[in-house]
């Protein structure tokens, strides 16, 4: 049976913001005299997990006298203003995939690490709200990916078993979280290209959402 039920994490795969957190986690870096390698190894591994996952992240590699909360406070500064200064980047195909569903009347859903705040803004600010049914932030549950948990609530919450609902995700954080969830995992790699153990895990894997939209066209999905 063909799903029509379909999950979007959102930073790497709707707005193309990851690279933009990145940036500003390496110029707080190099502001602070900070190891600018293990920043960006923390940038990779922190992709797909909430704040409180990240602080732990931080303090493992700085120790934990290190003041991941205000490092993580002042790169989300830098990057909101960048984005109050440039706009917010959606990822090629944003607009098309869910204009998509929405007219051949799939349940979307978004389900983010980011704070339920931050994902609010951001669909305020994009004007993308209304292409969802149900918006889960990370702050809604315990643990962040990649345990399943939020996924598990979005599935709750569009009331459909996992194993029927497609997942669509840019980092390995977010397909061991769908993954172990028993959902139909789909990656749109952005910064991290999945290496043989992540493409074992995945159902599909696609280029960018256009090709994604291009797959349900066919009614591969």
């Amino acid at each position: 049976m063909k799903s029509k039920t379909i999950i979007f994490d959102m930073d790497g795969v709707l707005f193309d913001t990851e690279i933009m957190s990145t940036k500003a986690w390496i110029q707080l870096a190099k502001e602070r005299g900070l190891d600018g390698v293990i920043i960006r190894e923390l940038a990779d591994d922190c992709m797909g997990r909430n704040r409180k996952d990240i602080i732990l992240r931080f303090q493992e590699k700085f120790g934990e006298n290190f003041d991941a909360q205000e490092f993580l406070t002042a790169g989300r500064s830098l990057t909101q203003s960048w984005i109050e200064r440039d706009g917010l980047p959606l990822m090629k195909g944003t607009v098309e995939i869910l204009q998509y569903l929405k007219e051949n009347h799939f349940t979307t859903g978004l389900a983010s690490s980011s704070s339920t705040r931050t994902v609010m803004s951001h669909m305020e600010r994009s004007g993308l709200g209304h292409y969802f049914d149900v918006i889960i932030g990370g702050d809604q549950v315990t643990l962040s990916k990649p345990r399943p948990d939020i996924y598990l609530k979005a599935c709750e919450a569009v009331h459909m078993p996992p194993e029927e609902v497609i997942a669509v995700e840019d980092s390995p954080n977010g397909i061991w979280a769908a993954y172990a969830a028993g959902m139909k995992t789909v990656m749109i790699p952005d910064l991290v290209q999945p290496d043989a153990e992540m493409l074992a895990l995945l159902y599909r894997k696609y280029d960018s959402l256009l090709a994604l939209k291009e797959a349900f066209e066919r009614d591969e999905l």
